[in-house]
């Protein structure tokens, strides 16, 4: 059984008071709690935010490209936001194919300012905690065009059309592809090798990598370049480079230089919703008020969460402490229960263990402090985080 250490919540007296809400800007408030649990006591770092407050919004945090990786306090200065958390789970490290760099690049889809950033990888080739029954790595969370926080699913839709056929765009900007598919990869992806994007399966992570793979680049509508394997190095603006694996190399190879190539692509919500202004990749663990079906219950972790009520006006931003005294954790049932008794309806779950960091700017400061403890000592680079952002 958890409890919230907080007054007028029934449970266990607190092994420490909780502090009480903090201001760091109009609609946006910090406090830490702690939280009893059958290993002892986990302590939670928290932003409150009011997104029905003039002038206070949530967005992407990241680096500038899809795969690369920074200090969340950087991205948060460099991008003038009063806060933040770390966001999703990312291609850290590559052992399972030697010899191939690990990219850096996050797992679920990505939405900066209203624009597509990447897609998901396949579900099999994420990286993270066992999904809960009926999630894929395509879910995400964000705020849409309305100003109001939700859960969602955003599918690729994109198309590659030339004199030799058009077919489907089975990624963008993703570290693995889809057997037998086309990726598309963007000035957005960054410097990072396009290697790791033809190894795995659609059903195991540690596939070898595919020996039949091709690369076409395209600039002004026109192939200018084919290789017989993924490259590396920048993409420059106005320029895209194609990479397919199986039968879609069999198919990027009709293509020769001087074609013209027509290439589309978008990521919609798989229900039909609003546009997102904002998303990142997370797992729900919490959906009408009650915990998702199936979330593990055994295994603790120093863990980051996002919290979703009011109809979507309000916003909690969670992570752990990883300090030794703390650093026990919770479950990811234990998680799903300690949002709702914040008051969300909605929450997912990102990137945690060394990744979770809370940063949050004092009234008068020239940037943000790190608020938690992150694990490994120090704060880990990470793909991308999200913001607070608000008038002080």
């Amino acid at each position: 059984m958890l409890s919230l250490l907080l007054a007028g919540v029934v449970g266990a007296p607190p092994a420490r008071p909780a502090a009480a809400w903090a201001r760091v800007a109009e609609g946006v408030e910090y406090r830490w709690l702690d939280l009893a649990s059958p290993r002892g006591t986990a302590r939670a770092h928290l932003l409150s935010v009011e997104l029905d407050r003039a002038g206070v919004s949530l967005g992407l945090l990241y680096p500038g490209k899809v795969a690369a990786r920074s200090a969340l306090s950087s991205l948060a200065d460099g991008a003038a936001a009063v806060g933040g958390v770390n966001g999703d789970f990312f291609h850290l490290t590559e052992s399972q194919h030697p010899g191939v760099p690990a990219t850096g690049a996050p797992v679920g889809p990505a939405v900066a300012e209203g624009r597509a950033l990447k897609a998901a990888v396949p579900t099999a080739q994420r990286y993270g905690p066992a999904l809960p029954r009926g999630a894929d790595a395509r879910q995400v969370w964000g705020v849409g065009a309305d100003g109001t926080a939700r859960l969602g699913e955003l599918v690729l839709d994109g198309a590659v059309s030339s004199a030799a056929g058009e077919w489907p765009l089975g990624g963008l900007n993703q570290y693995a592809l889809p057997q037998g598919s086309v990726g598309l990869f963007t000035a957005d992806w960054g410097a990072a090798s396009r290697a790791r994007a033809v190894c795995g399966s659609d059903t195991r992570r540690d596939a070898p990598c595919v020996e039949e793979a091709y690369e076409v680049t395209v600039r002004a509508g026109r192939v200018v370049s084919v290789a017989g394997a993924p490259g590396s190095g920048p993409i420059a603006d106005g320029t895209s480079v194609l990479v397919g694996r199986e039968a879609g190399a069999a198919r990027l190879r009709r293509l020769a230089v001087g074609d013209r190539v027509r290439l589309r692509y978008g990521l919609v919500a798989a229900d039909g919703g609003a546009p997102f202004r904002f998303a990142v990749g997370g797992f729900p663990v919490l959906r009408g008020g009650v915990p998702v079906a199936g979330l593990d219950g055994a295994v603790a972790a120093v863990r980051t969460a996002a919290g979703i009520g009011e109809s979507g006006r309000r916003v909690w931003l969670l992570a752990l402490d990883g300090s030794p005294e703390f650093r026990q954790g919770l479950t990811l049932a234990e998680l799903a229960r300690v949002t709702a008794e914040l008051g969300a309806g909605e929450a997912v779950n990102l990137d945690g263990g060394g990744s979770s960091t809370l940063v949050a700017r004092q009234s008068g400061a020239a940037g943000v402090r790190v608020l938690n403890h992150p694990s490994g000592g120090t704060q880990r680079p990470v793909p991308n985080g999200v913001g607070v952002f608000a008038a002080e």
